[in-house]
């Protein structure tokens, strides 16, 4: 599925809460209203990018201010930023390294006062096409999804934060209904619980999100029972998020454009279906074109839900959280005043959605409404080829 994947994003080069964006800044702790580094990955293959980049993000106006290149990179598509700020890791999303049909893991030193990273090591992911990439709650372990492999993997992160050797590797196996897009596994996505006692992976090619026990001493994977909730069929789940109160678990499917809400039981990591809704507004109820959902976050408030549409109509859409049920409403869709939002990131403060658009080369701030979730843009456009993912980090 390796070409029907990156078919978009080659199109794209002629021309991707989550909590995470907001547990590796928060959990440092700061000044009020000091700036943020943010860090930006990209796809540098038949794009301008020269890997990942860094700005500076002010949380008082929800301005950014670029910094350059933080580091030069092969297709660092998604980033994730060390709970104590320190270091840095990115999937490099390719298909060959060291002499193996693999991706590699590129882990970085953060130099907090310039932005600039300092490449550590690196690693093979053990299977090809990496596309996302997680850290778990203790910040001992580096979790990925290869997309092309059909497979996950977790490595230690040394005292120095460089990267270990792997200390869980699965691969997944299956198929689903699209013989096109789902005639194989394919990991999209992969986290811990907030209780860090399991790891959740999204596997788009299985319609399926695999749970396994997660050893956080020895970073270790072993199947839950059960060890998978099923979606759709073609569905394909892309990401998860988790609400804020540990109880639901919300799954954003790229092929439906819908997002089915979960009741989550923390003390079996199991998932209950609740509903599944549209990720389109009703006036595109007559809507018969492409489906291709990218982002999912949950507002740190656990409120409000945003979920972006691609393939065309380039939009976020809002959703209220019922506060008991833990089910959604569809409120709105927003522009994002660009091409392709494959990412979006709500700042530590849950002010701003910074949205990706890959394919017009810029990140569009909005501001949120803490009252209705609503989006306003700011009028603040930052420019940068091909970007994949946003992350934050509290600026020393």
């Amino acid at each position: 599925m390796k070409l029907s994947r990156r078919r978009f994003a080659i199109l794209a080069f002629s021309a991707a809460p989550l909590l995470f964006f907001a547990t590796a800044a928060s959990a440092q702790k700061r000044t009020p209203n000091k700036p943020f580094l943010v860090y930006v990955g990209t796809y540098t293959n038949k794009t301008a990018s020269k890997g990942i980049y860094a700005y500076l993000f002010d949380p008082v106006i929800g301005k950014l201010s670029p910094l350059g290149v933080a580091a030069e990179s092969e297709d660092p598509s998604f980033v994730a930023v060390h709970p104590s700020g320190k270091y840095l890791y990115a999937v490099n999303e390719i298909d060959h390294f060291g002499g193996q049909k693999s991706g590699a893991l590129s882990s970085f030193a953060i130099d907090s006062k310039s932005g600039k990273l300092t490449l550590l090591n690196q690693a093979s992911t053990q299977g090809a096409g990496p596309c996302y990439i997680s850290l778990d709650k203790t910040g001992k372990f580096v979790l990925v999804a290869n997309y092309d492999g059909g497979s996950i993997a977790v490595f230690p992160i040394r005292e120095d934060g460089g990267l270990a050797a792997a200390s869980a590797f699965v691969l997944h196996s299956g198929s689903s209904v699209d013989k096109e897009r789902q005639e194989g596994p394919h990991a999209h996505w992969i986290g811990t619980s907030p209780d860090n006692r399991f790891a959740l992976a999204a596997d788009l090619g299985l319609d399926e999100i695999l749970v396994y026990r997660f050893n956080s001493a020895k970073g270790t994977l072993a199947p839950d029972t059960p060890p998978f909730a099923k979606l759709n069929p073609g569905a394909g789940p892309r990401h998860l998020a988790f609400h804020p109160n540990g109880k639901f678990a919300y799954v954003l499917t790229e092929m439906g454009s819908s997002v089915t809400a979960f009741a989550y039981k923390a003390g079996k990591g199991s998932l209950s279906p609740l509903q599944t809704v549209s990720t389109l507004s009703i006036l595109r109820k007559d809507y018969s074109g492409v489906k291709e959902a990218a982002e999912i976050a949950v507002h740190p408030n656990g409120k409000f839900l945003y979920a972006s549409n691609r393939a065309g109509i380039d939009s976020i859409s809002t959703f209220s959280i019922d506060p008991v049920k833990g089910t959604l409403k569809l409120k709105d869709e927003y522009p994002t005043m660009g091409k392709t939002p494959r990412n979006f990131a709500i700042d530590p403060t849950g002010k701003f959605l910074l949205a990706a658009n890959q394919e017009s080369n810029n990140i569009v701030i909005f501001r949120i409404d803490s009252t209705t979730g609503a989006l306003s843009p700011t009028g603040e456009i930052a420019e940068v080829p091909a970007p994949v993912c946003v992350t934050f980090v509290a600026a020393k």
